[in-house]
């Protein structure tokens, strides 16, 4: 044999199922499956993979061999078919991450904003509690049911001004336990970082 041919008498040996004839064919053309899966794949573990599923591929269907054929040239395109699906299949799988990833991270923020958001609403309404009956009772109907300062006036049955000195007060006490919650937020992460 040399090295780019393998004669009749070797390819009818093998389509009989001949193992040492296998064995043959496979030192002849491994180092060049090999050589050829890497040019696609670049990756040592994965191209060695490709020759033994090449001449399994081969060992397989070595019933459907031609005598006359290009033995090369089969196993070249079995090679080639085996090493294309091979990146195909890496490509969606590292698609497929990333997508995921992104959706973890869309999910992760969103579930992060909720949770932020219950807690400074959790905290604003302890804030709302220390604030005087009447001073609550304007914030309340200001923020949460949208009334103008002259409906809540109409309805409290005081002064358009007094409503806007309440909100006045009741905004300036939230500000600044807000402020203070953020300035113990920041040590906290300084702290823990």
């Amino acid at each position: 044999m040399n090295k780019d041919f393998v004669n009749i008498s070797d390819i009818l040996s093998l389509m009989a199922g001949d193992e040492p004839a296998f064995a043959a064919v496979y030192k002849w053309y491994a180092e060049k499956v090999y050589r050829l899966a890497f040019r696609f794949l670049k990756n040592q573990a994965q191209s060695e993979e490709i020759v033994q599923e090449t001449f399994i591929k081969l060992w397989l269907t070595k019933g459907q061999l031609k005598p006359q054929g290009n033995l090369w040239l089969y196993l070249f395109v079995i090679a080639k078919r085996l090493s294309i699906n091979t990146l195909r299949q890496h490509n969606q799988s590292a698609h497929t991450f990333e997508q995921l990833a992104d959706r973890m991270a869309e999910i992760q923020n969103v579930t992060e904003e909720q949770v932020i958001a219950h807690d400074l609403e959790q905290f604003t309404e302890k804030i709302l509690q220390k604030l005087p009956k009447q001073q609550q009772q304007v914030f309340k109907m200001s923020r949460r049911e949208g009334l103008t300062h002259k409906e809540i006036a109409e309805r409290l049955h005081i002064s358009p001004n007094t409503v806007k000195n309440h909100m006045v007060e009741a905004l300036k006490t939230l500000k600044s336990y807000l402020r203070y919650a953020d300035f113990i937020c920041l040590i906290f992460l300084h702290l823990y970082k």
